[in-house]
């Protein structure tokens, strides 16, 4: 496959993810979700209201068959100033959706089964670094090539009674 081609399936894969996500928040009671847009524009991936409980999330949404994932720091400096833009929700959070394929990429167009994995981290703004996710939802951050593990809070998302 050439670059082109490769970089299709990525950002196909990356906008079945948001759209899914929307879907979800769309079908639980009293709440509201959005994508938002491509990356170019300077907005998160996903928010989702819930005007019942004053709660928004604006979400960074990761999907691939690898074995990490990849949140670059900016992104999430971004969720953080587009989120404090809604004063009046009691609760605001920033937060990471993980998605593993249930394919992993051995390598150049050859995939191996997995199960397939979901994690939903809260951001914690007093923290804000580029961070990985690895396949078992271990966090972690790279400081002249020293890997740190990063703590983040767990979230269950109101879709998964």
């Amino acid at each position: 496959m050439d670059n082109k081609k490769i970089s299709k399936l990525r950002r196909s894969r990356g906008y079945s993810w948001e759209d899914k996500l929307v879907k979800r928040f769309n079908s639980s009671p009293n709440w509201k979700s959005f994508r938002l847009g491509s990356p170019s524009i300077a907005l998160p991936d996903i928010v989702a209201i819930n005007n019942i409980k004053r709660t928004i999330y604006v979400m960074e949404a990761k999907s691939g068959t690898g074995t990490t994932l990849y949140v670059p720091a900016d992104q999430i400096i971004r969720c953080f100033h587009w989120m404090y833009n809604f004063e009046i929700y009691d609760i605001k959070l920033v937060i990471l959706a993980f998605k593993f394929l249930s394919k992993k990429r051995l390598k150049h167009g050859q995939y191996a089964k997995r199960k397939l994995k979901e994690y939903y981290k809260i951001c914690d703004e007093s923290n804000i670094v580029s961070c990985t996710c690895d396949y078992n939802g271990e966090l972690y951050y790279t400081i002249d090539g020293n890997r740190h593990a990063l703590s983040l809070k767990e979230i269950k998302m109101p879709f998964f009674k």
